[in-house]
Protein backbone atom coordinates (compact mmCIF):
# COMPACT_ATOMS: atom_id res chain seq x y z
CA UNK A 1 0.00 0.00 0.00
CA UNK A 2 2.81 2.31 0.58
CA UNK A 3 4.35 1.52 -2.97
CA UNK A 4 1.08 2.74 -4.34
CA UNK A 5 0.73 5.56 -2.15
CA UNK A 6 4.27 6.67 -3.33
CA UNK A 7 3.36 5.91 -6.82
CA UNK A 8 -0.16 8.42 -6.48
CA UNK A 9 2.41 11.17 -5.01
CA UNK A 10 4.84 10.66 -8.15
CA UNK A 11 2.05 11.15 -10.51
CA UNK A 12 0.35 13.63 -8.26
CA UNK A 13 4.22 15.45 -8.15
CA UNK A 14 4.42 15.11 -11.95
CA UNK A 15 0.68 16.69 -12.99
CA UNK A 16 1.32 19.41 -10.66
CA UNK A 17 4.36 20.35 -12.66
CA UNK A 18 3.28 19.83 -15.85
CA UNK A 19 0.63 22.49 -14.85
CA UNK A 20 2.91 24.83 -13.51
CA UNK A 21 5.16 24.93 -16.49
CA UNK A 22 2.37 25.15 -18.77
CA UNK A 23 0.55 27.79 -16.59
CA UNK A 24 4.09 29.48 -16.59
CA UNK A 25 4.61 29.97 -20.04
CA UNK A 26 1.62 31.48 -20.46
CA UNK A 27 2.21 33.87 -18.42
CA UNK A 28 5.56 35.06 -19.61
CA UNK A 29 4.09 35.02 -22.81
CA UNK A 30 0.93 37.12 -21.53
CA UNK A 31 3.41 39.64 -19.73
CA UNK A 32 5.76 40.03 -22.89
CA UNK A 33 2.72 40.70 -25.04
CA UNK A 34 1.76 43.54 -22.37
CA UNK A 35 4.40 44.78 -22.07
CA UNK A 36 5.55 45.39 -25.52
CA UNK A 37 2.34 47.16 -26.26
CA UNK A 38 -0.59 45.13 -25.50
CA UNK A 39 -2.84 42.27 -27.77
CA UNK A 40 -5.31 44.63 -29.43
CA UNK A 41 -2.82 47.10 -30.10
CA UNK A 42 -0.92 44.35 -32.39
CA UNK A 43 -3.54 42.79 -33.36
CA UNK A 44 -4.75 45.82 -35.60
CA UNK A 45 -1.36 46.43 -36.69
CA UNK A 46 -1.92 46.17 -40.96
CA UNK A 47 1.87 46.36 -41.90
CA UNK A 48 5.56 47.24 -40.69
CA UNK A 49 7.59 48.81 -42.90
CA UNK A 50 11.62 48.27 -40.85
CA UNK A 51 14.68 50.26 -42.27
CA UNK A 52 18.09 48.93 -41.21
CA UNK A 53 21.59 48.56 -42.26
CA UNK A 54 23.02 45.21 -41.86
CA UNK A 55 26.99 44.40 -41.37
CA UNK A 56 28.63 42.67 -44.30
CA UNK A 57 32.51 41.87 -44.98
CA UNK A 58 32.65 45.87 -43.01
CA UNK A 59 30.43 47.30 -45.01
CA UNK A 60 27.14 48.51 -43.85
CA UNK A 61 24.44 47.86 -46.37
CA UNK A 62 20.90 49.15 -46.55
CA UNK A 63 17.97 47.28 -45.83
CA UNK A 64 14.18 47.51 -46.04
CA UNK A 65 12.15 44.81 -44.91
CA UNK A 66 8.40 45.21 -45.32
CA UNK A 67 5.52 42.79 -43.62
CA UNK A 68 1.77 42.93 -43.96
CA UNK A 69 -0.40 41.49 -42.91
CA UNK A 70 -2.08 38.12 -44.85
CA UNK A 71 1.16 37.65 -45.50
CA UNK A 72 2.62 39.28 -47.96
CA UNK A 73 6.44 40.70 -47.65
CA UNK A 74 9.87 41.43 -49.51
CA UNK A 75 13.03 41.94 -48.70
CA UNK A 76 15.13 44.41 -50.53
CA UNK A 77 18.70 45.05 -50.16
CA UNK A 78 20.43 48.31 -51.63
CA UNK A 79 24.23 46.69 -52.71
CA UNK A 80 26.83 49.57 -54.36
CA UNK A 81 23.76 52.07 -55.68
CA UNK A 82 21.96 49.20 -56.78
CA UNK A 83 18.27 47.95 -55.18
CA UNK A 84 18.10 44.31 -55.04
CA UNK A 85 14.95 42.32 -54.13
CA UNK A 86 16.37 39.27 -52.03
CA UNK A 87 12.83 37.89 -51.18
CA UNK A 88 9.31 38.62 -52.12
CA UNK A 89 5.97 36.98 -51.30
CA UNK A 90 2.83 38.14 -52.81
CA UNK A 91 0.52 35.30 -50.60
CA UNK A 92 1.23 32.42 -53.20
CA UNK A 93 4.15 33.34 -55.17
CA UNK A 94 7.40 33.49 -53.41
CA UNK A 95 10.50 34.56 -55.53
CA UNK A 96 14.52 36.01 -55.14
CA UNK A 97 17.14 37.51 -57.05
CA UNK A 98 19.48 35.59 -58.26
CA UNK A 99 22.95 37.62 -57.93
CA UNK A 100 24.66 35.39 -60.80
CA UNK A 101 22.07 36.59 -63.44
CA UNK A 102 20.42 39.18 -61.70
CA UNK A 103 16.72 37.84 -62.79
CA UNK A 104 13.78 37.30 -60.74
CA UNK A 105 13.68 33.04 -60.01
CA UNK A 106 10.26 31.62 -58.44
CA UNK A 107 11.02 29.42 -55.92
CA UNK A 108 10.27 25.56 -55.19
CA UNK A 109 6.30 24.85 -53.62
CA UNK A 110 7.68 23.73 -50.52
CA UNK A 111 10.12 26.59 -49.64
CA UNK A 112 6.82 28.60 -50.76
CA UNK A 113 4.69 26.68 -48.25
CA UNK A 114 7.32 27.21 -45.57
CA UNK A 115 7.18 30.79 -46.14
CA UNK A 116 3.69 31.38 -45.92
CA UNK A 117 3.42 29.52 -42.93
CA UNK A 118 6.30 31.73 -41.09
CA UNK A 119 4.65 35.08 -42.82
CA UNK A 120 1.16 33.60 -41.29
CA UNK A 121 3.20 34.34 -38.13
CA UNK A 122 2.91 38.19 -38.16
CA UNK A 123 3.34 40.71 -36.32
CA UNK A 124 4.30 37.93 -33.40
CA UNK A 125 4.61 33.97 -33.58
CA UNK A 126 3.07 34.14 -29.61
CA UNK A 127 0.05 36.03 -30.35
CA UNK A 128 -2.52 34.13 -29.98
CA UNK A 129 -0.34 30.83 -30.69
CA UNK A 130 -2.52 27.98 -29.30
CA UNK A 131 -5.18 29.57 -32.33
CA UNK A 132 -1.81 28.59 -34.72
CA UNK A 133 -2.05 25.18 -33.12
CA UNK A 134 1.52 25.74 -31.49
CA UNK A 135 2.22 24.63 -27.91
CA UNK A 136 4.87 26.54 -25.65
CA UNK A 137 6.68 24.92 -22.65
CA UNK A 138 8.72 26.50 -19.62
CA UNK A 139 11.70 25.32 -19.40
CA UNK A 140 13.20 27.13 -16.41
CA UNK A 141 15.37 29.66 -16.26
CA UNK A 142 19.00 29.78 -17.83
CA UNK A 143 21.73 32.21 -18.40
CA UNK A 144 22.50 33.96 -21.76
CA UNK A 145 24.68 36.68 -22.73
CA UNK A 146 25.09 37.00 -19.03
CA UNK A 147 21.22 37.73 -18.13
CA UNK A 148 19.18 35.43 -15.82
CA UNK A 149 16.38 34.47 -18.31
CA UNK A 150 12.82 32.62 -18.79
CA UNK A 151 13.81 29.68 -21.46
CA UNK A 152 10.49 29.17 -23.43
CA UNK A 153 10.46 25.93 -25.97
CA UNK A 154 7.32 27.23 -28.28
CA UNK A 155 6.40 24.20 -30.97
CA UNK A 156 4.98 25.00 -34.02
CA UNK A 157 3.48 23.51 -37.12
CA UNK A 158 6.07 20.63 -39.13
CA UNK A 159 8.25 22.41 -41.84
CA UNK A 160 8.90 19.83 -45.01
CA UNK A 161 11.86 19.74 -45.85
CA UNK A 162 13.60 17.69 -48.91
CA UNK A 163 9.98 16.08 -48.72
CA UNK A 164 10.04 15.36 -44.92
CA UNK A 165 8.19 16.70 -42.25
CA UNK A 166 9.94 17.91 -39.91
CA UNK A 167 9.84 19.48 -35.99
CA UNK A 168 10.09 23.74 -35.70
CA UNK A 169 10.60 24.08 -32.65
CA UNK A 170 11.92 27.90 -31.47
CA UNK A 171 13.87 28.47 -28.28
CA UNK A 172 13.24 32.29 -26.47
CA UNK A 173 14.81 33.10 -23.75
CA UNK A 174 13.25 36.11 -22.28
CA UNK A 175 15.14 38.33 -19.65
CA UNK A 176 13.71 37.61 -15.98
CA UNK A 177 13.87 42.05 -15.74
CA UNK A 178 11.73 42.96 -18.54
CA UNK A 179 10.21 40.20 -19.03
CA UNK A 180 10.82 40.57 -23.29
CA UNK A 181 12.94 38.13 -25.54
CA UNK A 182 16.82 38.80 -25.82
CA UNK A 183 18.20 35.67 -28.07
CA UNK A 184 15.80 32.54 -30.30
CA UNK A 185 17.69 29.69 -30.91
CA UNK A 186 16.83 27.54 -33.80
CA UNK A 187 17.69 24.23 -35.54
CA UNK A 188 19.34 24.70 -39.31
CA UNK A 189 16.70 22.19 -40.88
CA UNK A 190 19.13 22.62 -44.63
CA UNK A 191 22.14 23.09 -46.26
CA UNK A 192 26.01 23.76 -45.12
CA UNK A 193 24.63 24.16 -41.35
CA UNK A 194 22.30 22.02 -41.43
CA UNK A 195 22.07 20.34 -37.24
CA UNK A 196 23.79 23.30 -36.24
CA UNK A 197 22.57 25.73 -33.82
CA UNK A 198 21.51 29.09 -35.50
CA UNK A 199 21.66 31.69 -32.45
CA UNK A 200 19.49 35.74 -33.11
CA UNK A 201 20.37 38.11 -30.16
CA UNK A 202 17.79 40.93 -29.75
CA UNK A 203 18.45 44.22 -27.60
CA UNK A 204 17.64 47.75 -27.20
CA UNK A 205 14.10 47.96 -27.37
CA UNK A 206 12.39 51.31 -28.63
CA UNK A 207 8.88 52.32 -28.49
CA UNK A 208 7.07 52.70 -31.80
CA UNK A 209 3.80 54.59 -31.46
CA UNK A 210 2.86 52.38 -28.87
CA UNK A 211 4.46 49.42 -29.77
CA UNK A 212 7.88 48.17 -28.46
CA UNK A 213 10.84 46.44 -31.17
CA UNK A 214 14.47 45.59 -30.71
CA UNK A 215 16.73 48.03 -32.70
CA UNK A 216 20.05 45.96 -32.46
CA UNK A 217 20.05 42.43 -33.57
CA UNK A 218 22.48 39.76 -34.21
CA UNK A 219 21.86 36.44 -36.55
CA UNK A 220 24.74 33.98 -36.90
CA UNK A 221 27.04 36.60 -36.13
CA UNK A 222 25.69 38.95 -38.47
CA UNK A 223 24.60 42.62 -37.08
CA UNK A 224 21.66 44.46 -38.19
CA UNK A 225 20.84 47.72 -36.78
CA UNK A 226 17.68 49.12 -37.15
CA UNK A 227 17.00 52.98 -38.13
CA UNK A 228 13.52 53.09 -38.42
CA UNK A 229 10.10 51.56 -38.04
CA UNK A 230 6.83 52.38 -39.67
CA UNK A 231 3.91 51.06 -38.72
CA UNK A 232 0.55 50.49 -41.17
CA UNK A 233 2.61 51.86 -44.09
CA UNK A 234 1.33 52.33 -47.37
CA UNK A 235 3.05 50.18 -50.08
CA UNK A 236 2.49 49.24 -53.88
CA UNK A 237 1.02 46.03 -54.09
CA UNK A 238 2.91 45.43 -57.67
CA UNK A 239 6.21 45.77 -55.11
CA UNK A 240 5.39 42.05 -53.87
CA UNK A 241 4.81 40.65 -57.23
CA UNK A 242 6.77 38.38 -59.37
CA UNK A 243 9.06 40.62 -61.71
CA UNK A 244 9.01 38.50 -65.43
Amino acid sequence: MKKIGSLVSMMLLVFVSFSTYAQTADEIISTYLKNIGGVEKFKSLTGTKTEMTVNYEGMEIPVELVQLKGGKMYLKINFQGQEITQMAFDGTTAWSTNFMTMKAEKMESEMVQNIKDEANDYPDAMLDYKAKGYTAEYLGKETKEGTECHKIKLTKKPQTIDGQKMDNVVFYYFDTENNVPILTETEVKSGPAKGQISTTTMSDYQEVDGLYFPFSMNQGGQAMKIKKITLNPTVDSSAFDFKE
